[in-house]
């Protein structure tokens, strides 16, 4: 298909706060309201999935954490009015275990950074695809747990 393709990987962090599982999402600036998602961004040169995944979470969330495994991947497209060129774009995202960091640490391409209760994150969350990858995580926490 003609037009750009792009990949990216990010994460879905989580903590347990007072026996509480907890999800952290960010939030971005669209058309003038806010969007609530997962962490995510472009592969550097010579950058491995993994390590895009937590340099992300890193840059866009200000937490560090450690990968416990892979979740899969989402894919959609849309049109970049700045490149007047479709993108068609896939996105690993990987399982993180949140280590260190606090939320203020973010960069400036994010509004928020939150932590939510489970079923909050999967109310707000605005993409399909990333709830589906958010429901499949949880279920992993969930096996994790046992």
């Amino acid at each position: 298909m003609r037009g750009i393709h792009q990949v990216s990987a990010g994460g879905i962090v989580f903590k347990h706060l007072n026996s509480t599982l907890r999800i952290c999402l960010i939030a971005r600036r669209s058309q003038d309201r806010i969007v609530w998602c997962l962490p995510k961004g472009h592969i550097e040169p010579d950058e491995t999935l993994e390590e895009t995944a937590l340099r992300e979470v890193k840059e866009e969330t200000g937490l560090l954490g450690s990968i416990l495994s892979p979740l899969g991947y989402i894919t959609y497209q849309f049109f970049d009015l700045s490149q007047k060129k479709r993108i068609f774009k896939k996105v690993h995202f990987f399982l993180i275990r949140y280590q260190s960091g606090k939320t203020t640490d973010h960069d400036d391409e994010v509004e928020f950074v939150r932590w939510f209760p489970i079923e909050e994150a999967l109310n707000i969350i605005e993409y399909k695809g990333e709830r589906d990858v958010l429901k499949k995580g949880v279920k992993r926490i969930k096996l994790l747990d046992e």
